[in-house]
């Protein structure tokens, strides 16, 4: 079995997943090549929380220059953990 960390790779804060937190619903940033079911399976590990439904989407990265310089960012895999209504909360998210 792989670690869980390295499947979640770290949360996602923006004005979103911010708002988003009141409806329990979380963001992270995880590896391309999990599944929902290993994400869910991390989620509930590390923080000792019950996982509803996990939804993912595969970000593709920007394309950036620097003058005549073109380059890319990495395409990246971002997942929004949804917890049941008796879970309890991740404290990693309170206070921002």
């Amino acid at each position: 079995m792989t670690n869980p960390h390295d499947i979640v790779i770290k949360p996602l804060v923006t004005e979103q997943s911010m708002a988003d937190i009141a409806d329990k619903k979380y963001a992270f940033v995880v590896a391309k090549r999990a599944n929902k079911t290993e994400v869910r399976k991390a989620i509930e590990k590390i923080f000792g929380v019950k996982v509803e439904k996990v939804n993912t989407l595969n970000m593709r990265g920007k394309v950036k220059r620097m003058g005549k310089n073109v380059g890319k960012r990495a395409d990246w895999k971002k997942a929004i953990v949804t917890l049941t209504e008796d879970s309890k909360t991740i404290e990693l998210f309170e206070g921002m």
